[in-house]
């Protein structure tokens, strides 16, 4: 008679406690503020103590300062992502859906990220790769489907866009950046109304992709 073996059992892994992902949270909102206002060098005391949280608990969450950087980077990316899906979804005019989803990317303040991608941390890390991919494929979903509707000119990319909204939406970080925002979304109505079908001139070069950026 055989003796039936015993299963282990699977032991899951414990879910962070709820007053744990707000601190987290918590830390990720008040470094994505400082490092817009003030640069990437920041000292991360400050951004603990902006957030309310103790340099331990800072700590814990992020051993090292390219770990929040990194984290800053993709809540942004996911954040831009969340405004593209939300604009997929609408049912109505593509350009317009297309405009509103530049104008709440440039209240994320991307170009603040530029800095801190030219540091040191790891560019190819997962999880910076994962949200860098989900987000230029929701874009480029929204800029065909205004392609398709023959609302949005051909001689662009997904590159063009970005690049703009960047430029446009605020100067690097720490340079004053809240001062110009009375004229981020005016200026950034006049480069959507470029990018309206049919054109009116040729643009120099070829589409930018964001493969190009990243080469630049």
């Amino acid at each position: 008679m055989q003796t039936a073996t015993a299963i282990p059992a699977v032991r899951k892994a414990p879910r962070p406690r709820a007053d744990a992902l707000r601190n987290r949270e918590r830390i990720v909102t008040a470094a994505r503020e400082m490092f817009t206002e003030y640069g990437p060098d920041v000292p991360l005391d400050e951004i603990a103590r902006r957030a309310g949280v103790g340099n331990a608990t800072l700590y814990r969450n992020f051993p090292d300062r390219d770990a929040l950087v990194r984290e800053v980077v993709c809540s942004v990316m996911d954040r831009t992502s969340e405004a593209a899906e939300l604009a997929l979804a609408e049912t109505g005019d593509a350009f317009e859906a297309l405009e509103r989803f530049v104008h709440a990317s440039a209240d994320e303040r991307v170009s603040a990220l530029c800095p801190m991608v030219a540091s040191t941390f790891d560019e190819n890390h997962p999880d910076l790769e994962a949200a860098r991919e989900r987000c230029e494929q929701l874009i480029e979903q929204l800029m065909d489907r205004a392609k398709a509707a023959g609302q949005l000119r051909l001689d662009v990319g997904v590159g063009d866009v970005m690049i703009a909204a960047a430029q446009l939406s605020r100067p690097p970080a720490g340079t004053g950046c809240l001062v110009n925002d009375r004229f981020v979304h005016r200026h950034l109505q006049l480069f959507l109304d470029g990018l309206r079908a049919p054109a009116r001139s040729a643009l120099p070069g070829t589409a930018v992709t964001m493969e190009d950026l990243r080469q630049a």
